[in-house]
């Protein structure tokens, strides 16, 4: 992984798959405990490794993205940004947030059947514990969402499906609940947005912190290639692999024999190349402006 930059003003706190975090510093030059500037990398994640080759402009990417999208979902869920207004060395891609209580739990709503969902399914017909209808494929919608939260593992390890008990186990059963109905309304309200437009999210991965009143906001990112899955609408068809705009076309190159990579070797994955690079960039951009209606601006 790339060392964090240098910001002056800011001092760096934390490094993660593809953010690194700085506080502000005060009057005193000390780190400020309420605010932090989350700064989006251009690093590319994939079974849990950071892959040694990044993707170009895929932190700004993903930071507009999520920008847009916190407008759209202002309706339902406040959010932790504060401002745009950040260093000139990391503009675009770069938001100063709240700094917030994180909720220990991965908030995943799915409402199209796919990846680990579809293996638990294929297994046992349920996910994340959830019994879901007989006779399912890849791709079968899931109507209405459901809610299939995980573990939040550390970094290099693997996040595990977690059954609803234990999300109440853990922050409560008010705050689960509200997690709960709140990641299905978002994943409900975005494909009301993105599915005229020609895009079906098929799943979403949520992030929330608490304030320190207990109001629950949407933090760190929002619908993005990185946390989402985002399919073609027009290419919709269950029973196969469907086309994405997302990373998941990172995850089918590194599984392929072209690759020469073993999943199961424990070993890190090989450099991407190049026109993987260029495609994956372009499949970010594309989603970007086929959700927004607006030209990325690099």
């Amino acid at each position: 992984m790339t060392s964090p930059i240098e910001l002056p003003g800011f001092a760096h706190v934390y490094s993660g798959k593809v953010r690194d975090l700085y506080a502000p510093l005060d009057a005193a030059g000390a780190p400020r405990d309420d605010q932090v500037l989350l700064v989006a990398s251009d690093r590319m994640s994939a079974y849990d490794f950071v892959l040694r080759t990044p993707i170009p402009d895929k932190g700004k990417v993903l930071t507009q993205l999520s920008l847009w999208w916190f407008e759209q979902l202002a309706p339902l869920v406040p959010n932790q940004v504060i401002t745009t207004d950040v260093p000139a060395a990391v503009a675009g891609r770069a938001v100063l947030v709240e700094r917030l209580d994180m909720v220990p739990v991965e908030c995943v709503a799915r409402a199209y059947l796919t990846g680990n969902g579809l293996a638990e399914y294929e297994a046992d017909g349920t996910v994340s514990g959830l019994k879901l209808p007989a006779g399912l494929v890849d791709g079968s919608r899931i109507d209405p969402p459901v809610f299939t939260p995980s573990t939040k593992a550390p970094m290099g390890e693997h996040d595990e499906p977690m059954p609803y008990a234990d999300v109440e186990a853990a922050v409560g059963a008010d705050r689960a609940a509200q997690l709960r109905d709140l990641t299905v309304r978002i994943l409900v309200r975005a494909n009301e947005i993105a599915a005229p437009k020609g895009v079906l999210i098929a799943d979403t991965k949520v992030e929330y912190g608490v304030r320190p009143d207990g109001e629950l906001v949407l933090a760190d990112e929002v619908l993005t290639p990185d946390s989402s899955r985002f399919w073609p609408a027009a290419d919709w068809q269950p029973g196969r692999r469907q086309a994405s705009y997302d990373k998941q076309f990172v995850r089918d190159w590194l599984t392929s024999p072209a690759s020469g990579w073993d999943r199961a070797s424990g070993e890190e994955p090989p450099a991407l190349p190049d026109d993987v690079v260029e495609r994956t960039r372009a499949k970010y951009v594309e989603a970007y402006e086929t959700i927004t209606g607006s030209t990325f601006e690099a």
